[in-house]
């Protein structure tokens, strides 16, 4: 724990003593605890493995989010580094303390909070750095045009990473390729830049003592129906708070239809991460809107 001891004492100005941490669901892919101390209680979590920038561009995607927020809490980050002469990759935020078991998620809010977290906008899709869904780096170098976004800079790298390990056989990667050519007529021309959290899973809201809060982003500027493809796949946001988002701020007309295409990014994602049926799901969706 030395080295959290020396980012924390850095960022804060004094020297932090470390005196207890506890493990923190959530930490499949990386080491996560809550950290007890000197200056009181934090989040951390780290990683021997994996890319050195995951938790510097995390850190970036969560300072966007909290800017941007209004009504869903956002942990500040205190500290954030890449891996350094024996120092793991790590990130500490501050600790959101978990709300009773007998409160209930405010969905009213989260619902609420997503639409005012959308309406944050810019001139172009992409974000200023890359962002991590999992372990996958997303290209987010700016595109004029959604169409031009979704295709190249999300869809098209997870086919050429699943045809090159050979997940993709021939077939598979035509009918990837006719999809791809087919995307704009689903997709709307009209979509506008928004900021999205990214990976809007069940995992990534909590339910805290200051209300709903996000965490883990994958953050960038995309057409606001993207956030809806995992949240559909995997939860993330229950009946009441759809909601109160389609109340502050309806989603257009079609976008039901267009979901599938959005879950597809997230399964070719999975499948490129875990394997197993993902890969079939993938499949599926991507025939249906081939022709």
């Amino acid at each position: 724990m030395h080295f959290l001891e020396a980012s924390l004492s850095r960022a804060l100005g004094k020297a932090v003593r470390v005196d207890m941490s506890s493990p923190v669901s959530g930490g499949s892919i990386h080491e996560a605890r809550k950290i007890s101390t000197s200056e009181g209680e934090f989040f951390a979590k780290w990683a021997t493995h994996g890319p050195d920038d995951i938790f510097l561009r995390e850190a970036e995607g969560l300072e966007a989010l909290r800017a941007a927020s209004r009504e869903i809490a956002i942990p500040r980050v205190i500290g954030a580094g890449g891996p350094s002469q024996g120092v793991p990759a790590h990130l500490i935020l501050e600790y959101l303390f978990p709300a009773t078991h007998a409160k209930r998620l405010d969905e009213d809010t989260l619902g609420r909070g997503l639409a005012s977290l959308h309406r944050t906008t810019r001139a172009t899709f992409g974000f200023d750095t890359p962002s991590y869904c999992g372990l996958t780096r997303q290209n987010n170098r700016e595109s004029a045009t959604w169409l031009e976004f979704y295709r190249d800079r999300r869809l098209r790298p997870l086919v050429d990473e699943l045809s090159r390990r050979q997940q993709l056989n021939a077939a598979d990667r035509d009918m990837y390729e006719r999809l791809m050519s087919r995307l704009d007529t689903w997709l709307p021309r009209d979509a506008s830049p928004s900021l999205i959290h990214g990976d809007l899973w069940s995992g990534n809201v909590l339910l805290t003592t200051r209300g709903p809060a996000l965490v883990d982003p994958a953050c960038a500027f995309t057409d606001r129906e993207m956030e809806f493809g995992i949240t559909t796949l995997f939860g993330g946001m229950p009946s009441r708070a759809f909601a109160a988002y389609e109340e502050a701020w309806p989603l257009p007309p079609g976008w039901r239809d267009r979901n599938p295409l959005y879950q597809l990014y997230h399964l070719l994602n999975h499948a490129a991460l875990f394997g197993g049926h993902y890969g079939n799901d993938a499949h599926r969706i991507a025939a249906r809107y081939a022709g």
